[in-house]
Formats: structure tokens, sequence, C-alpha cells
């Protein structure tokens, strides 16, 4: 509960919550309303994604657990007022099952924008290089981008991360460039490392200028390890005054 105070006294404008169901919706209100903040995103629960399982939304065998992730989420969203979800595919480590974990994930992603739609919140899903979650289902842009052909879905868009893209060797600057209707969320962090904007090989002058000259129309979320103290890792936000402005 903490970090919303942290957040604004750092000129944060917006926070972004991966799984917030360990706290009650009313506290979560009230640090929001107390520091003046807005919650752009959050994720329908993974399961045991975060603990080396397969997760939910791909898992055949767990549909019914899903299906009750996202009444939850639906529930957090709609009182925090939240406008877009992203969902997680999850793992899996069967090679030959990989197609039914697929039509799983899909027909689930589906359900969860229908589900969401109505309450005018977007729904998202990620790709995550297959190097740091070995078999996670969706890895690159392009195969985010040939799911959304499937769907064809108006509420469905991709979660785009600099990090897992560029680990993964997108053309990061040419997949914004292209497709920035078709996202729904930014996330970034520098390459290898994971650390803040400065401690790797991505050129973030480049990336943030992007953005703001795309279609891109959301957010864009500071998702990385803080190779110090977190405020000392802050510099990007001056140096890159694009990404001040909100969505």
């Amino acid at each position: 509960m903490k970090r919303f105070t942290a957040a604004r006294r750092d000129g944060f404008h917006a926070v972004e919550i991966q799984f917030p169901y360990a706290y009650p919706i009313s506290d979560i209100k009230r640090q929001l309303i107390d520091n003046d903040l807005k919650c752009v995103l959050i994720n329908v629960s993974a399961g045991d994604l975060m603990q080396g399982g397969e997760g939910l939304a791909c898992v055949p065998r767990k549909t019914a657990e899903y299906a009750a992730a996202v009444v939850e989420c639906l529930s957090y969203a709609r009182a925090l007022k939240i406008p877009t979800v992203n969902v997680l595919p999850g793992c899996c480590r069967i090679p030959e099952r990989r197609e039914e974990y697929m039509a799983t994930f899909i027909r689930n992603l589906q359900v969860t924008a229908d589900s969401f739609a109505p309450f005018g919140i977007t729904t998202t899903f990620e790709a995550i290089n297959r190097f740091d979650m070995p078999d996670f289902m969706v890895c690159t842009g392009r195969e985010m981008l040939a799911i959304m052909v499937e769907l064809r879905h108006p509420h469905i868009k991709a979660q785009f991360d600099v990090y897992h893209m560029s680990r993964m060797g997108v053309d990061v600057i040419g997949f914004i460039r292209r497709h920035g209707r078709k996202i729904g969320h930014i996330q970034f962090a520098d390459m290898p490392g994971r650390h803040e904007p400065g401690t790797g090989r991505i050129k973030f002058d480049e990336v943030f200028a992007t953005i703001e000259s795309s279609h891109y129309e959301g957010w864009v979320g500071a998702e990385y390890h803080p190779s110090r103290a977190t405020s000392a890792t802050l510099g990007w936000m001056n140096e890159f005054e694009a990404v001040r402005l909100p969505g």
C-alpha cells in the first residue's frame, strides 16, 4: 500500500497493479484517491504461473478456475474504473498438447473480452520472451497479431512489452509504428538486464519518440527491476519528457 504514495511523490500520474487481489478494493480505492492517481491496468489472476506453473488462461483442465478469475477481476476493474485488463496466456509443458492449449487460450480470451467490453474495458494479452519463461504460449509480436486476426474482436488488443519483444528480436520501432492502433498497453525495461532505461542496449530516445508519433493512445508502464533504490533510477522521466504525458 505504501507504493501509491511513493509513486505520486516520484512524479507518476498513474499506476498499474499486476495482481491486486490480496487487498480489498476499498483499500486500493482509498490510496488512489488520496494520491490523485489512476490505476490503468490490472491482470486477470494467472494462478501458479509466477511460481513456475502453467498458469490459468491456456490450461484446459482449469477453465472453471479461469472463469472465476475473470469474475473477480471484473469486480476490481469496475470498482476502480480501470480501462484495460491484461491476460497472461500461460505455458504448455507438453509440446504435443500445444494446439489444445492454444485453442483453450483463444476461447478464454474471447470470453474475457466479451465479459469486459460492455463496461468499456479493453482486454489485452501479453507476449513474454521464451528465455525468461520457457514454454510460454505467446512469445512474439507476430503471434499476437495472428491471434487478433483470428478473433477479430474490437475490444482485444496486444500488450506490448519493449523488453520482452527486444529479447525475442522483434523490431520494436517498426512494430509500434505499424501497429500502434492494435496495442492496448505498453510496458518497458532495458535489455538485457531488465533494469531502467540507460542500463542496457535499447535506444529509448527512439522508442519513446516512436510511441509519441504513432497511433498508440494509451499509457506506458515502467515495468523494470530497479538497479538500485527506485527513486534513484527515474532520471529517464526528465530525459524523455514525452513519457510523462498521460495517454
